[in-house]
């Protein structure tokens, strides 16, 4: 069969993300004997006309859509990306009869939410490069598909999925993205490549969809296919690559092994990774991933407060949060502090003591990135939380367009304000407002063309320094 896997997502803050999940079924599928390309909309002016002219050249079977995001998760200004879906739909009925597919990321978290306001009636909700490729088999073959493991359903108005075991075997290698992407356009933005040690998270934070999306168990990488890799990657000029783990150093000593296999690889590639966790952390990772070719990590703690940790039930306390500060602080790689502002437990109180700690433990030369409210999903304990709280009220099959939690102790805007004057007198200090900022998109391609390497946020005291002497209040 000839089949299309379009890339929808089109959102370039802070910095264009591969689309990673599209490749790896885009090959599961070319394993199989099918033609199969890749359209990324990521760069296209026009993104419709795009489309067209794709449709127009060549008849396709089967197009698979590819949803990465429902939408920014910022409170501030949200912006909702379903309804973006509804011309690219709409083009491809008018131009084909191919069978339409929804996959992503997005559809494992709100499947039945998604298909109708879509009125697509297939979507993969299984490891897309397994149940894909089944698919493909069943229409190619014209037999019934529903019900398929892995496969949503909605037909005549009914909505129907089937359960889906995911294997606790390996993950195979990295795709070639080479083979499906523009990647002189991803590296001008400074993006970087994409590597995934395991699947699966065994944590329990009240907001998390990781565990709906990958499962509660941890499927393990062998640490010498990551180096091989990640040593593949780099000699073929790929040399920025970012583990991209709900959680990397759980279980801690898969991170060690993954970190002992790149240092035997010699690899020389530019590590980084902005999903470290403070239980497990200590200076013999630190080290170690330092010696693996490590340049930047990410530290989200989400909350310095005890009540606001066990509110979110993040695993951790503050005091593991003030001894993670001091390993860093003994350690030289440069690390991002990622916080979750608003969540249950937050009070006046409980901010201040937040901010106090970024403003006293966390090292000029890292930064910190502030988020405020947090994104509600059905059936995540935060929304179980938030209706006893009386703060949501909206039916759960109508919390596909954006609805935020804020602890009903404290005021979003009072919040805001505190960050706001936090940053004023921290350069090193970011909110969600600047991942949004229109000119940062331009930032990374001048950044690319000085010669800065990855991550961009090392340079926050330098970016926003330069841009309120010309002004801008950043």
């Amino acid at each position: 069969m000839n089949i299309l896997i379009v890339s929808t997502n089109r959102n370039a803050h802070p910095v264009p993300v591969l689309p990673s999940g599209a490749c790896v079924v885009a090959e599961s599928v070319a394993r199989e004997g099918h033609s199969v390309s890749v359209l990324d909309l990521m760069f296209a002016a026009d993104p419709l006309d795009t489309l067209k002219s794709v449709l127009g050249r060549t008849k396709f079977d089967v197009i698979g859509l590819s949803v990465r995001n429902i939408d920014n998760i910022d409170m501030g200004a949200p912006r909702y990306f379903i309804n973006d879906l509804i011309p690219f739909i709409d083009t491809i009925r008018l131009f084909t009869d191919a069978t339409l597919v929804l996959g992503g990321a997005s559809l494992m978290v709100m499947p039945e939410e998604i298909m109708r306001a879509t009125g697509v009636p297939c979507a993969v909700i299984g490891d897309g490069e397994t149940v894909f490729p089944r698919l493909v088999d069943k229409l190619a073959r014209k037999e019934p598909w529903e019900n398929l493991p892995g496969v949503a359903s909605l037909v005549g108005g009914k909505y129907g999925t089937n359960a889906y075991a995911p294997a606790l075997s390996r993950l195979c290698a990295g795709p070639d993205y080479g083979r499906w992407l523009n990647m002189k356009a991803y590296r001008s933005h400074l993006a970087t490549i994409p590597l995934q040690t395991k699947l699966g998270c065994r944590f329990q934070c009240v907001y998390c969809t990781y565990r709906k999306i990958g499962g509660a168990e941890y499927r393990l990488s062998d640490p010498g296919s990551v180096a091989d890799t990640t040593l593949r990657y780099a000699s073929s000029g790929y040399g920025d690559i970012e583990f991209v783990d709900n959680v990397f150093n759980a279980p801690y000593d898969h991170a060690l092994e993954v970190c002992e296999s790149l240092i035997r690889s010699k690899h020389r590639a530019r590590l980084q990774s902005v999903e470290l966790n403070p239980v497990s952390f200590d200076h013999r990772l630190l080290s170690t991933m330092r010696r693996a070719g490590f340049v930047g990590i990410g530290l989200t703690v989400e909350s310095a407060s005890d009540p606001v940790l066990k509110g979110l039930r993040k695993g951790f306390t503050a005091r593991e949060v003030h001894a993670t500060a001091e390993v860093v602080k003994r350690n030289c790689l440069p690390c991002l502090w990622i916080f979750l502002l608003g969540g249950p437990g937050e009070t006046q109180d409980t901010v201040r003591e937040t901010l106090l700690f970024a403003e006293k433990f966390i090292r000029p030369q890292d930064a910190a990135f502030f988020n405020i409210g947090i994104r509600m999903y059905p059936g995540t304990e935060l929304e179980a939380i938030a209706r006893r709280q009386g703060v949501l009220s909206r039916p759960s099959g109508s919390m596909l367009a954006p609805v935020f939690y804020v602890s009903p102790e404290v005021e979003a805007d009072w919040i805001m304000g505190q960050v706001k004057q936090s940053m004023n007198s921290h350069m090193n200090f970011m909110n969600s407002d600047s991942l949004s900022f229109s000119y940062l998109p331009q930032i990374s391609r001048m950044g690319h063309r000085l010669g800065l390497k990855t991550p961009l946020w090392r340079y926050t005291r330098v970016i926003r320094r330069g841009l309120r002497s010309i002004g801008m209040r950043v």
